[in-house]
């Protein structure tokens, strides 16, 4: 089995879930930052996806030293991983990164 094929189980599937939520969060933000501050002035978007991506933001980041100790990922593949939570939208980059490399195959 080569790396792009190896399958993803365990912590891995984790870490593909929390890292997608955590992108549709940062999309929720976005728009909700869009609207409240160049559409309508209504805060309504950053109220409820704000708490939401705060939590989801913290539970990628314990879920990726999670699958650090777990999956064995060098220092350089975590501190990217880590590094990913900040600009919006790219865990789902590292996630497929690291699901073409066999990084989430337990």
């Amino acid at each position: 089995m080569t790396a792009s094929t190896a399958t993803v189980t365990g912590v891995g599937k984790l870490f593909r879930a929390v890292a997608i939520a955590e992108a549709c969060s940062w999309a929720g933000l976005l728009i909700g930052m869009f609207f409240k501050y160049v559409v309508v002035g209504n805060d309504i978007g950053v109220t409820v996806f704000g708490p939401i991506h705060g939590a989801l933001f913290v539970l990628y980041v314990v879920v990726t030293l999670v699958a650090w100790r777990m999956l064995r990922w060098d220092l350089k593949t975590v501190a990217l991983a880590l590094f990913s939570s900040i600009p919006p939208l790219m865990t789902i980059w590292f996630e497929r990164r690291a699901a073409a490399r066999g990084q989430l195959a337990g």
